[in-house]
């Protein structure tokens, strides 16, 4: 393998990282995002409480799937919690200001019914620019040890590949 070859392996290797975890969190979020604006709009809630509502479902949904895997990994929740909410809060943060501050952003989106192409179109498009300005986050987090980075240091037991150099 040619040197320049071989020096872009742990770009592409952070690269995937950052992705896979982007990914992860978006899962969470998404499901709580979806959940929320789904029973705030079926139930008629102004566009606050329902925005309100799918931000805290995405907190919870975010921290239960980083939650979820280290406690069957045999982690105490006690040690496991400050886990997940060192390595998710500011990528969780981050995606549901986007993605909300996109949902506003689209005429019409909050005000539309459940049936309503516009609802989940809006929603799409504003999950995937959320992941977009949550990759960055995520990419210089892991590149220096931090968010999930901590994660699969303990959930796998081994040393993370991307340090500051």
């Amino acid at each position: 393998m040619s040197h320049a070859a071989h020096a872009h392996r742990p770009e592409q290797s952070l690269n995937r990282t950052t992705a896979l975890a982007t990914l992860h969190c978006l899962t969470g979020c998404a499901i709580g995002e979806v959940l929320g604006l789904i029973v705030g709009t079926a139930l008629g809630w102004s566009t606050g409480a329902t925005i309100v509502l799918s931000i805290v479902l995405a907190f919870l949904f975010g921290y239960s799937l980083t939650l979820l895997p280290l406690v069957r990994a045999g982690l105490a929740l006690a040690t496991a919690l400050p886990l997940a909410l060192a390595s998710d809060t500011l990528s969780i943060a981050v995606m549901e200001a986007v993605d909300n501050g996109v949902l506003l952003a689209v005429p019409g989106a909050m005000a539309a019914s459940l049936s309503d192409l516009l609802f989940w179109g809006s929603l799409a498009f504003a999950l995937v620019v959320a992941f977009v300005a949550a990759f960055p986050v995520n990419r210089y987090l892991i590149r220096r040890g931090l968010g999930h980075a901590v994660v699969h240091r303990h959930g796998h037991g081994g040393a993370v590949e991307h340090r500051a150099a």
